[in-house]
């Protein structure tokens, strides 16, 4: 495994963190226990969850992820070898059974740590971030931004005023955000440069072969204000090992059980997908691993967040990590990327 000290922070990190949104949901405890042994046993120290995991979200089983977790550091004793990142929940109609009049505000991110806490069973988490914004931007695929200043939500001095009280009072170690723009993570370092208030470590946001739009402007932000980069969905939901191409729907795979999530699936992509797919199949690599593999080559990421729904899926993805790219490849992938650049953005 290798590690990196993510952003300006004290906190070292696997290069491949270990997403955990289908515990509690397509993965039973006994899975996700299974899963975390394994991972730990290969080196991985960092896990990534949310209040609102799993996914789909759902009243019914909302908070078992964190509690899979919390049982599996209480049978193991070793919360000091864990480096924990969660989130509060944004704002939305689809999650609006975790709390009334769901925002960014003190409130909301106090109530949200304290049943983090309670579900993880530990007093304070490395990483604590932001889901998504508190205001009208582009995210979770959306495109065309429209400006909509009347429905900004809770302020960003707000929000970051309520995590350093977190950060004060000793439950939360290092702050990030997640699905957020360049201004925004401009703002907020600036806010915190103004007001002497913590400044943000990390942005989770997608990055994969098929969505590289960050690289637009979010990169340049990220390299001069040293915030690195935990990019989830780097297989576009699982597209990217192929298994999907030819409309195929394996049984038991997320696009399968869950079809709404169509975001990788346009005819662009899937054309996209299938040339990146030959190109592994050229070189005699597995396809999700040069995905993997990819995104792990890139100087901003702090660390790749990979999930699966059974050992098998994990073990694979792990070992990318082994896996260097040759200089070749690389300009092959970038060949393949400009001739049609970001196709499910």
């Amino acid at each position: 495994m290798k590690y990196r000290q993510l952003g300006n922070s004290d906190l070292k990190v696997s290069r491949v963190c270990l997403g955990t949104m289908t515990w509690g949901g397509q993965n039973s405890e006994e899975e996700a226990h299974q899963q975390l042994d394994y991972a730990f046993s290969r080196g991985l120290n960092f896990l990534d969850t949310a209040e609102m995991y799993p996914i789909p979200a759902h009243s019914e089983t909302q908070g078992r992820t964190e509690r899979y977790i919390g049982s599996w550091l209480k049978k193991h004793n070793n919360r000091d070898q864990v480096v924990i990142a969660s989130k509060v929940t944004g704002p939305g109609a689809f999650v609006s059974h975790i709390r009334d009049n769901i925002h960014l505000d003190r409130r909301n991110i106090r109530a949200a740590i304290e049943g983090s806490l309670q579900r993880l069973g530990t007093d304070y988490i490395d990483l604590y971030q932001l889901h998504w914004p508190d205001r009208v931007v582009n995210f979770f695929g959306q495109h065309d931004y429209q400006h909509q200043p009347e429905k900004d939500g809770t302020p960003l001095l707000e929000s970051l005023e309520a995590l350093s009280e977190l950060v004060k009072d000793g439950l939360v170690r290092q702050i990030g955000v997640s699905n957020e723009s360049p201004w925004g993570v401009m703002k907020y370092m600036s806010l915190a440069e103004k007001y002497r208030l913590p400044a943000l470590v990390s942005v989770q946001n997608p990055y994969s072969l098929l969505n590289r739009t960050l690289e637009v402007g979010l990169t340049e932000v990220m390299q001069r204000e040293n915030v690195d980069l935990l990019a989830y969905s780097p297989l576009a939901f699982g597209t990217l090992t192929g298994k999907y191409l030819g409309d195929q729907r394996p049984a038991g795979a997320r696009l399968t059980l869950f079809p709404h999530y169509a975001r990788y699936l346009t005819d662009a992509g899937q054309y996209a997908t299938q040339r990146y797919v030959d190109l592994a199949k050229e070189h005699g690599l597995a396809p999700n691993q040069m995905a993997l593999a990819f995104v792990n080559s890139r100087r901003f990421v702090g660390a790749n967040i990979i999930g699966a729904t059974n050992l098998e899926q994990l073990k694979s993805n792990l070992a990318s990590i082994e896996l260097t790219l040759s200089p070749d490849l690389l300009k092959e992938i970038e060949t393949i990327h400009l001739s049609r650049p970001n196709p499910c953005p």
